[in-house]
C-alpha cells in the first residue's frame, strides 16, 4: 500500500486525481454506538421534537444520571424539563402519572427497576387500568424507565428481572431492548406511544458498543412496539432470548455452528405484546425451541410462550419438548461464584440445546 501510495504521488495531479478516487470508493467506516449513547439521543431528539416530553427521576439532572444515560440533557434542557427527585419512587411516579393525564408525556426514571416495586400501585393501578376504566377517553402517555435484572454484585434485592412482572399486566406495554438500535428505536416508539409503556433496560449492556446502520441513525427512526427480530437465522433449532442473553444465544450459536448445529436467534424486543408470529414461523421451520431469560423459572417469560407454543399451531410441528434455560429459583446471592451459578451461561444454553435436539 505504502509503495502504491508513493507510486501514485510521483505521478503529479493524475496521480492525485486517482489517489481521490480510490479514497472515494472506499467504504465509510460503520458507526459504533453503546447502549447508553443510543438511549440518550433518543431522549435528546424527542426532547427537541414534542415540548411535552420530560424526564424526572434520582440524579438524573445534575448529576447526568447514576448511570450516565441522561447525560447533558440538563444543561441543554433546564430544570423544567430535566427533574431531580427525592428518593421517593411512590411520590415521583404519581406525579409523573398525573403530569400524562394532564396532556405531558413523562420519561419516569427507576435507579434501577427493583425500586418500582415502591411505586408499583402507581404503575399498575393508576397508569396501566386508567385507560380502560375511563372508557377510553382518558391515555397515560408515559415511559418507565431504567435498568432491570441482574448487574454484578449488588445481591439479592438489586437483581430481579421484572418482564414477567410487568407482562401480566394488561393496559400495559412492556419492551426489553438488546442492542444500540433496539434501544434507540424502541424508546423513540415507547415515548411517541399513548399508552404507559415499561422500558426494561441491562446495567451491563449500557456501555456495549453496537454498530449502527445509517437508518437508524435517523431522527425519524422507530422500532415497532410487538415486533420481534431474527438475528440468526438456522434451520436445527430456535434460541429465544431477550436483553443481554441475546448476546448470550447468539455466542452459543457461534459455538454450535463449530459442531454443525444451526441455531436461529430471535431477539424477543417486546414482552408485552409477544411477536408470535415470528416464533411460530421459526418453531415451524426448526421443530425445536428453546427459551432464555435472566428471571426465575416460574411463571416466566419461557413458561408464557411455553403454553403458547402448546396451545397454538406450531405444537404440532415439534419434534421435541420445549426447553427454558432461567434463573435459578433462588434470591440471588452476594458472592459472584453463586451469582455466576444462578444466572444462564452460555455452556447451560449449549448443554440445553443438545439436550433438546438429543445429541
Amino acid at each position: 500500500m505504502a509503495a502504491s501510495l508513493r507510486c501514485i504521488l510521483r505521478s503529479g495531479r493524475n496521480g492525485v486525481s486517482a489517489l481521490r478516487r480510490e479514497f472515494h470508493r472506499s467504504a465509510a467506516a460503520p458507526v459504533q454506538v453503546t447502549v447508553r449513547d443510543a438511549l440518550n439521543q433518543a431522549m435528546d431528539e424527542e426532547l427537541e421534537r414534542d415540548e411535552r416530553v420530560f424526564l424526572l427521576g434520582e440524579e438524573v439532572a445534575q448529576y447526568d444520571g447514576a448511570y450516565k444515560v441522561s447525560r447533558g440533557l440538563w444543561k441543554k434542557y433546564g430544570d423544567k424539563r430535566i427533574i431531580d427527585t427525592p428518593i421517593s419512587e411512590m411520590g415521583f411516579t404519581g406525579i409523573a402519572v398525573g403530569a400524562a393525564m394532564a396532556g405531558l408525556r413523562p420519561i419516569c426514571e427507576f435507579m434501577t427497576f427493583n425500586f418500582s416495586m415502591q411505586a408499583i400501585d402507581q404503575v399498575i393501578n393508576s397508569a396501566a387500568k386508567t385507560y380502560y376504566m375511563s372508557a377510553g377517553l382518558q391515555t397515560v402517555p408515559i415511559v418507565f424507565r431504567g435498568p432491570n435484572g441482574a448487574s454484578a454484585g449488588v445481591a439479592a434485592q438489586h437483581s430481579q428481572c421484572f418482564a414477567a412482572w410487568y407482562g401480566h399486566c394488561p393496559g400495559l406495554k412492556v419492551v426489553s431492548p438488546w442492542n444500540a438500535e433496539d434501544a434507540r428505536g424502541l424508546l423513540k416508539a415507547a415515548i411517541r406511544d399513548d399508552n404507559p409503556v415499561v422500558f426494561l433496560e441491562n446495567e451491563l449492556m449500557y456501555g456495549v458498543p453496537f454498530e449502527m446502520s445509517e437508518e437508524s441513525q435517523s431522527k425519524d427512526f422507530v422500532i415497532p412496539i410487538g415486533k420481534a427480530k431474527v438475528e440468526r437465522a438456522g434451520g436445527h433449532v430456535t434460541l429465544l432470548a431477550h436483553s443481554r442473553y441475546v448476546s448470550h444465544c447468539l455466542d452459543a450459536a457461534v459455538v454450535l455452528a463449530q459442531e454443525g448445529i444451526e441455531c436461529e436467534v430471535i431477539n424477543l424486543r417486546s414482552i408485552r405484546p409477544l411477536d408470535m408470529d415470528c416464533i411460530e414461523t421459526s418453531v415451524m421451520k426448526t421443530n425445536h425451541l428453546v427459551t432464555v431469560e435472566g428471571g426465575w423459572p416460574q411463571f416466566g417469560v419461557g413458561a408464557e410462550i411455553c403454553a403458547r407454543i402448546m396451545e397454538g399451531p406450531a405444537f404440532n410441528y415439534l419434534d421435541s419438548p420445549v426447553t427454558r434455560v432461567t434463573g435459578v429459583d433462588i434470591p440471588m446471592p452476594y458472592a459472584k461464584i453463586l451469582e455466576d451459578n444462578s444466572l444462564p451461561q452460555i455452556k447451560d444454553i449449549i448443554f440445553s440445546v443438545k439436550k433438546t435436539l438429543n445429541v
